[in-house]
């Protein structure tokens, strides 16, 4: 079992973010925080490529589609109006597409962050996924007032910035898909022994 200092995470700064200059203030934010930055790189990603990031099982893709149902009922908008079904399969497939499509509009940047306790730091300094409930303080409370139901109605996904691995296991599959081994720098920060 490895030290938790050990623990390894994955970031995207996904379009919007890289398009809006605040690579710079995402990647600041982590350092400061006492993470490492093991793995960047910049990259135009295609459609082949991000369809293999996201999840395709039924059970991801319904959930997707039952988030956006309840955004829907929540603000009284109407789903079989707007997007033609009700049915949860459906809007999360439609859904899907749109992550797919937000992913690949402009230059990403991907990274590989290692510390103590590395997914929930990071996913702690990104905030809420829905930057309208984040906190200010976060990444998306600080830098972006999208809404889910701002997303849905205009048929996009929501511009929150950044995407953060949620679990350890989806951190290992997703620095696996994206990073090839010898990408991974092992090093030791200055300030290391005096902060843990």
């Amino acid at each position: 079992m490895q030290h938790p200092k050990q623990e390894r995470t994955f970031l995207l700064v996904k379009p919007d973010g890289v398009l809006r200059g605040l690579t710079g203030e995402v990647i600041r934010r982590i350092e400061r925080r006492g993470l490492k930055i093991i793995a960047l790189s910049m990259l135009w990603a295609t459609k082949e490529q991000v369809d293999s990031h996201y999840p395709k099982e039924e059970s991801w893709v319904r959930r997707l589609g039952e988030k956006t149902l309840s955004t829907y009922a929540k603000y009284g908008y109407d789903a079989q109006k707007e997007l033609g079904s009700v049915d949860a399969q459906t809007i999360g497939r439609m859904v899907r597409g749109w992550l797919l499509e937000s992913l690949t509009v402009g230059p990403l940047i991907k990274m590989v962050i290692e510390g103590v306790h590395a997914v929930d730091m990071v996913r702690k300094l990104a905030g809420n996924t829905m930057p309208a409930s984040a906190e200010m303080g976060t990444i998306r409370g600080d830098y972006s007032v999208d809404s889910a139901a701002a997303a849905n109605r205009d048929k996009r996904a929501v511009r929150n910035l950044v995407h953060a691995s949620e679990t350890p296991e989806e951190a290992a599959h997703e620095i696996a898909y994206w990073f090839a081994p010898e990408e991974l720098h092992a090093y030791k920060r200055a300030e290391e022994d005096a902060m843990f």
